[in-house]
């Protein structure tokens, strides 16, 4: 993720707009080497049922590094009672 002051955003912001929207790369803004928002790209779908962090975190791609890594469990562990 790449960080940028809030001065740099200010001045940039729709380029960084298009940036999220094309490559769904994210930055975080901050000021005094502190940063304080994260800006990434909206959900493509949205579920009202869910609260806007669920919908974010569901349906906007942030869990898709996931996929590349290994089962931990078999299906057989999942079946399992353990209480």
């Amino acid at each position: 993720m790449k960080t940028i002051s809030l001065t740099n955003a200010r001045k940039n912001i729709s380029s960084l707009i298009d940036e999220v929207r094309e490559t769904g790369q994210m930055f975080a803004i901050g000021r005094h080497d502190a940063l304080e928002v994260v800006m990434l790209k909206f959900p493509r779908e949205y579920n009202k049922l869910f609260s806007d962090i669920a919908n974010v975190n569901a349906y906007s791609q942030s869990f898709d590094f996931l996929g590349d890594e290994p089962e931990l469990y078999s299906l057989s562990d999942l079946k399992k009672r353990y209480a």
